[in-house]
Order: C-alpha cells, then sequence, then structure tokens
C-alpha cells in the first residue's frame, strides 16, 4: 500500500486490509464443508439476495479464483446487484462498499476496501465489482491464520456503510453419500402421448426429488429438442426463504455404445422455483438418429445425478 501526506493528511493508495473486531453491517456468508466446491471444480458461488442501500445485492465467491481476471492462486469475492428490471432503461447505481473475510481463530474480520476507488458505479453494463485477488490460496488455506476452519469460512459485505439488521446466510454443503441417481425409463414412446414424465420419488439427504422429462420438448423448445429437469416433491414443506442448492449431472443413456450424452447444472431451488434444468437437454434429431443408440425398441433412458447438494437459509 502506498502512503503520501499532504498538508498533514494521510492518503492512502491501492487495496487496503485491516482488521477490525464487528461484523459488517449487512450481510454475513457462512459456507461449510467449502473443500467441496473445490473438488467438485464450482467456478463460481452465488450468496442469496441481500439488501442493503435500498438495492438488491449478491456476494460472489471463486472458490479458486477469477482465472480470466488474474485471479489463479487466490479467492475471489465480488458483490453483484440483482433486482435491477424495476429501474430506469439508464440506471446506474453508486456505493462505497467493504469485503470481509472472518478470522476464527482472533475473533475479528479482515477488512478490504480499494481506496483509489471511493465510489463503485453499478449499471447495465457492469453489474458486478470486486476483488480477484481479494486473499491468496496461501494464506486462506494456512490454518493459523483463522479463515478456514474445520472446512468453514465466513465472507461478508458492507455497503454504503448504513446501519441495518444483519442478516445472515448459512450454506452447509454435503456430497450425497454413494452414487445417488434417479433413473426414469420411458418405454412405448410411440405410443405415448402424454407431455412429459415423472420418475419414482427419490430421496436425498431428506429432500424428495423427481426426473421431469418432456420427450418432445418444452416451452419454446418444443418439438425441437427433448427437455429434462429435477424437480422438488414437496417444495412447499420449504421455509419461505429457504433455498437448496444442486450441483447436478442430467444424462441420456446410449444402450448401445454407452456414449452418453451429458449436462452439469447448477441451480437453486426454493417454493417458486420449484423445477429446474435444461430445456434444450438434446435436439430430437440426435435423439432419433438410430447410431447414436439413444432410442432403442422405442425407449429410452434419462437419469439425473446429484454431486453436491446444500440446504441455503
Amino acid at each position: 500500500m502506498d502512503v503520501s501526506q499532504v498538508h498533514g493528511l494521510y492518503l492512502f493508495f491501492g487495496i487496503t486490509r485491516t482488521t477490525r473486531g464487528h461484523p459488517p453491517s449487512h450481510y454475513l456468508f457462512k459456507i461449510e464443508s467449502f473443500s467441496l466446491l473445490v473438488e467438485e471444480k464450482v467456478e463460481k458461488y452465488k450468496s442469496k439476495t441481500f439488501e442493503a442501500a435500498g438495492h438488491q445485492w449478491r456476494l460472489v465467491l471463486y472458490p479458486t479464483g477469477n482465472k480470466k481476471s488474474n485471479g489463479s492462486d487466490y479467492i475471489s469475492l465480488y458483490l453483484e446487484i440483482k433486482k435491477t428490471a424495476n429501474l430506469s432503461l439508464d440506471w446506474e447505481v453508486n456505493v462505497d462498499f467493504k469485503l470481509f473475510v472472518f478470522d476464527q481463530i482472533r475473533n475479528q474480520y479482515l477488512v478490504i476496501k480499494d481506496m483509489d476507488v471511493p465510489v463503485w458505479r453499478f449499471f447495465e453494463m457492469k453489474t458486478e465489482w470486486g476483488f480477484s485477488q481479494f486473499l491468496s490460496q496461501k494464506t486462506f488455506y494456512d490454518v493459523a491464520n483463522g479463515y478456514l476452519v474445520d472446512d468453514c469460512c465466513i465472507f461478508g459485505a458492507e455497503v454504503f456503510e448504513i446501519q441495518r439488521t444483519l442478516k445472515m446466510e448459512k450454506s452447509v454443503l454435503k456430497k450425497p453419500c454413494g452414487r445417488k441417481i434417479i433413473t426414469l425409463k420411458m418405454d412405448n414412446l410411440s405410443r405415448l402421448y402424454q407431455e412429459f414424465y415423472r420418475s419414482a420419488v427419490v430421496s436425498i439427504d431428506d429432500i424428495k426429488w423427481y426426473l421431469r422429462v418432456y420427450p418432445k420438448g418444452h416451452s419454446i423448445y418444443k418439438d425441437t429438442h427433448l427437455s429434462a429437469f429435477l424437480e422438488l416433491v414437496e417444495p412447499n414443506t420449504l421455509p419461505l426463504k429457504c433455498e437448496v442448492y444442486v450441483k447436478f449431472k442430467l444424462r441420456l443413456m446410449d444402450q448401445i455404445k454407452s456414449n452418453h450424452s451429458e449436462m452439469i447444472g447448477e441451480r437453486r431451488f426454493t417454493v417458486s422455483l420449484a423445477c429446474r434444468g435444461f430445456h434444450n437437454f438434446v435436439a430430437l434429431e440426435t435423439l432419433y438418429d438410430s447410431s447414436n443408440g439413444y432410442m432403442v425398441k422405442d425407449s429410452l433412458i434419462v437419469e439425473a445425478e446429484f454431486l453436491l447438494v446444500s440446504k441455503v437459509g
């Protein structure tokens, strides 16, 4: 950090890292089983939305650094503005923010701020600001520093330094024990006329799921693609503000050569967003090409494999 003195005032330039005892005014983002994000190669992991300074925000974490912005060997952390659709076409929001990471050993927060940018301008073409080199991985993983303890870490944010009621997110990441797969086999498809088909109910970490498949597509992809989705069986049993984060793999089985077609998704499921997946999973032209082995004896098989599950509340 560079420091210069003008008329008795100290001016600080660059990114500063200071410590303080009291938590951020607006948001805390707790992640348990952090190592699973790295193990499952999750590029970026977002918090729930929170309100500060009259707007909605999210923290965006790159567990292994934002490689596109010189973040290799670092933990990258950003602030992202959300829900801007109700703003004017030429909207812009100017804020002063700080990002935090909690030292669990000394019970204090490391505060990161860029003194070169006293005001950050969020607008249509730039909805995310932060630090690609928020914290070096060497520093983060050093147990003596207290940032990662028992595979748990806590990040935070302050926007405009306005005192508001602190909200906290707890994200407990779990890797399902053994392979957790939902399989849906659809026979006699040429004689079936249902718009979609559901698998049997499968319970993953006390949450019940269906696999829902539209053989002839859904929405704008109707008659062009096969569509496939994961679906919460009982979404209304979730607490109102609870989200379920799932990293999953959808797989259309090649019944001849085992050259399956797969897509990986990362989605958050809520009471109002209980069915999520891919409208354009596989093109019907590809599906009905007999050389691909997807349609055999008028039947096809679709699987959903759960890679990572987290209740966020």
